[in-house]
């Protein structure tokens, strides 16, 4: 690892996953346009970002991370932005009543366009072409014009972006999250859910915690921070030559930020240590997160940790863990021990999505849900016996009603699937499995709140 830092350092390293664009010269000049336009994102978000998270790295918080596996072009309007928005704005406010503590909201939102892919070539019958990389990098048709890398595509990323971040702005600081509102939402939810019963008490607690705020004279009208909220937005590193372009020196730290996004975080298959991805995030000062697999050892998990938060500041990294459900209680153990007995600040998040994918009996890529809640389950149960904080979760999920996941309390089966698959790329919750997903969650955390008290 070198010991200097520049945005274009990552250049002079072994890069994993990122496309080969036929026209160097043509990507060049869209990089430098790039380069020209204003952020997207502003370094003193990001700092209160991380100021946010290292109150859950020291257990007084959630992190709260979801939305879509990729962002589409041909998908983007303002209904869609605006259903994901509500559903995470009501796992956020069960979350919060469970837990007892503040829940930070991170969308993948207005920068999700980039995706790895398990090979670089995908073959249909007799042809052979470049994987689909996500919008940003060339197009889901399987056609020789669709699948070659266009830089073009980075410009159009960017105004999907700026539009995305726009909207997002206006729904949290115009009133549109009020805490009363968001949770009339989650009522209506209860009278469809077949699990009604089950989360009607819960609900109903909070319901009467609100009746006793306007009794007490906290409405709308008089206290404004229950009418905005802070919603911030991530993406994966992936495309590191738009990232560069990105990224500027704040004038109040003089500290570089990416203002591309206010969390990036680096990806199962580009965290090597001598690897682009990690030389890149090391030298921005934007909250970063690490996705950790079933074959990231102990060690490497340290070295990352040295490289990517050498200050060991609270916040500044979050450790993503997407093992499986079968295989958190073996390999999950073994990275929350080291970490802890070396004094590690980290918030730790679980990925329950992307090691569940199966292939179902009708052809399509699906996540069943109770292997999603198994992973989950597991999470918080390893946390208990380690005596550490289960801090986040990180989801792949939409305001919309889709049929991607199979099961939850919609009974969603293979046979159904194809009802309304309206992925490009991973499969996703849905509004409604997102939710009973927060409501089971927050049980847990609730069983870690008294858990804690009795302790101490």
């Amino acid at each position: 690892m070198s010991q200097s830092w520049t945005p274009q350092s990552w250049r002079q390293m072994t890069r994993h996953q990122m496309p080969d664009y036929p026209d160097a010269a043509r990507l060049e000049a869209v990089e430098q346009t790039l380069a020209s336009y204003p952020p997207l994102v502003f370094a003193g978000e990001a700092r209160k970002l991380e100021e946010e998270l290292g109150r859950v790295a020291k257990g007084e918080g959630f992190l709260l991370q979801g939305g879509d596996c990729a962002e589409a072009f041909a998908d983007f309007n303002a209904d869609k932005i605006r259903d994901t928005l509500r559903v995470l704005l009501q796992m956020a406010v069960v979350l919060t009543y469970g837990g007892g503590m503040s829940v930070v909201k991170v969308g993948r939102l207005a920068g999700q366009f980039a995706k790895p892919r398990s090979a670089p070539m995908e073959t249909v019958g007799d042809v052979e072409l470049p994987s689909y990389r996500g919008d940003i990098v060339n197009g889901l048709a399987f056609t020789t014009d669709d699948r070659i890398p266009d830089p073009a595509r980075q410009l159009q990323a960017y105004g999907q972006a700026a539009a995305t971040m726009n909207l997002l702005r206006a729904f949290t600081q115009g009133g549109y999250a009020a805490l009363t509102r968001v949770h009339e939402w989650t009522l209506g939810f209860l009278d469809k859910s077949p699990q009604a019963d089950r989360y009607r008490d819960f609900a109903d607690r909070i319901s009467e915690a609100l009746s006793f705020m306007r009794a007490c004279g906290v409405t709308d009208l008089n206290t404004p921070e229950i009418t905005r909220t802070n919603l911030y937005t991530s993406h994966e590193a992936l495309l590191l030559g738009f990232e560069e372009a990105l990224t500027r020196i704040d004038s109040t730290s003089g500290r570089w930020y990416d203002t591309s996004a206010h969390l990036l975080w680096v990806g199962d298959r580009t965290r090597q240590l001598d690897g682009a991805h990690v030389e890149y995030c090391r030298g921005i000062a934007n909250p970063l997160g690490v996705k950790a697999g079933p074959t990231m050892p102990a060690d490497d998990l340290l070295r990352l940790c040295d490289v990517l938060n050498p200050e060991n500041k609270p916040g500044r990294l979050t450790v993503i863990a997407r093992m499986g459900h079968e295989l958190v209680d073996r390999h999950l153990p073994p990275l929350v021990r080291a970490l802890k007995r070396e004094g590690r600040n980290v918030v730790w998040s679980c990925d329950p999505m992307h090691g569940n994918t199966i292939k179902s009996s009708t052809g399509y890529k699906t996540r069943p849900f109770d292997r999603i809640l198994a992973e989950v389950r597991s999470f918080f149960a390893v946390h208990r016996a380690e005596g550490t904080h289960a801090g986040g979760i990180h989801l792949e999920m939409t305001g919309q009603d889709v049929t991607e996941c199979t099961g939850g309390a919609q009974a969603i089966t293979d046979a159904v699937l194809q009802d309304r698959y309206h992925t490009y790329c991973d499969p996703r919750l849905n509004a409604q499995q997102s939710l009973e997903l927060a409501f089971l969650m927050a049980e847990a955390l609730k069983e870690e709140r008294q858990s804690l008290s009795k302790a101490s």
